[in-house]
């Protein structure tokens, strides 16, 4: 979709919402995948803040446009974008974040896949997600050099983006 360092500089929201989406339609399409007004509108609401977003403040935006107003359709909704690999969640925030790399699979740490990683400000809640190859191999190394299996690798690192780091008192 769009490079992740798009998550911490001013650009077209838009664009990235647009981008998205049509890679939306053409997975369901390939794999049969059903849309719904609220599933569709949820992957719009998280590809154009780059921020991390709790399930409510979601479940807030669809009822208030009059898509939903209980729980239920807010975590089936995130359930299905995470399975078809466009949402993610961040556990330290317990919200969730628009995939940056959707074509591509964050797989379970077997076989070499990569895994995800993703940048997290504290004051902001921008999440900028880092695909890293030497990362991968750093981390899959580390593990096997301790006789560790991994299954799956997701690294939440805390800090602060550019933005929030010039405007800091």
């Amino acid at each position: 979709m769009t490079d992740s360092a798009l998550a911490f500089a001013e650009h077209d929201h838009g664009h990235c919402r647009e981008t998205m989406l049509d890679e939306l339609a053409s997975v369901a399409k390939t794999r049969g995948l059903r849309l719904t007004p609220a599933r569709v509108r949820v992957l719009e609401l998280l590809s154009e803040a780059h921020r991390a977003m709790g399930a409510y403040e979601l479940l807030d935006r669809l009822r208030a446009e009059g898509l939903g107003s209980q729980p239920p359709v807010i975590y089936r909704a995130l359930e299905f974008l995470i399975d078809a690999g466009f949402v993610h969640k961040i556990e330290r925030l317990n919200a969730y974040v628009a995939c940056c790399h959707p074509a591509h699979w964050h797989g379970d740490g077997l076989g070499g896949e990569p895994g995800a990683c993703f940048l997290i400000c504290s004051r902001c809640r921008r999440v900028a997600e880092v695909e890293d190859g030497a990362l991968d191999i750093a981390i899959a190394q580390a593990a096997a050099g301790r006789g560790f299996a991994m299954r799956r690798t997701v690294l939440e690192i805390d800090g602060t983006c550019p933005a929030c780091r010039v405007s800091a008192p």
